[in-house]
């Protein structure tokens, strides 16, 4: 019975991997979104209603795929911030330690791939725009357990403001850098993500870093 089990999810994991897998490679494919589940089961070699068996819309297959794509940005951001030695508790140290996985997660190629699952973060698309807010709270829940784990003594709000002020700001440059620039990754537009993040940055620290 055991061993039954364990096929069974040892095939349902299987049939999810390859769902996610066939999503990546039709994105890539057609430059965005436009396929269909018909499309999906077909490319993974599934039925139609093996998708729905893990997934109940295209929309749930797509946001899986980018939280997929985040975590894996996020996995490097808290590394960076585990890695670094903690500092003395102050919003100063707090900030920077934040600053610093910020600057080196890569987070601009993530953004790019997650709008083109998604969709432009347009007026027109407030779907596209509210799944990829969902997954962003999800990654900002995150960041904030770390910061309080690794500043135990620290004020618990300060913690929570600093953590929101960055994540949510880093929405809203990215749809300006999406509307501006486009989802490209050539050297100049990631010379104007980092200057848009280095804005970002100077926004928040000058809002926030007063008291220590």
């Amino acid at each position: 019975m055991t061993l039954a089990i364990d096929r069974r999810a040892a095939l349902k994991a299987k049939h999810r991997a390859a769902i996610l897998q066939a999503a990546r490679d039709l994105v890539e494919e057609r430059g965005g979104r436009d396929f269909s589940v018909d499309d999906l089961a077909a490319r993974a070699d599934i039925a139609r209603r093996t998708v729905f068996n893990h997934f109940g819309s295209l929309d749930e297959v797509l946001l899986a795929v980018c939280e997929q794509e985040l975590s894996v940005i996020i996995d490097r951001f808290l590394s960076d911030v585990a890695n670094t030695p903690v500092g003395d508790g102050s919003r100063a140290s707090m900030f920077d330690e934040l600053e610093s996985a910020a600057r080196g997660a890569d987070i601009a190629p993530a953004i790019a791939r997650m709008y083109r699952f998604l969709g432009d973060p347009e007026p027109e698309n407030p779907k596209g725009g509210a799944l990829v807010q969902l997954a962003f709270t999800r990654v900002t829940e995150r960041l904030r357990i770390e910061v309080a784990r690794r500043y135990p003594g620290a004020d618990e709000l300060d913690a929570a403001l600093l953590v929101e002020s960055l994540m949510s700001g880093i929405v809203v440059i990215a749809e300006h850098w999406l509307r501006t620039t486009g989802p490209r990754l050539d050297q100049e537009a990631i010379d104007d993500w980092d200057a848009l993040l280095a804005r970002l940055v100077h926004s928040v620290r000058s809002g926030y870093m007063p008291a220590h």
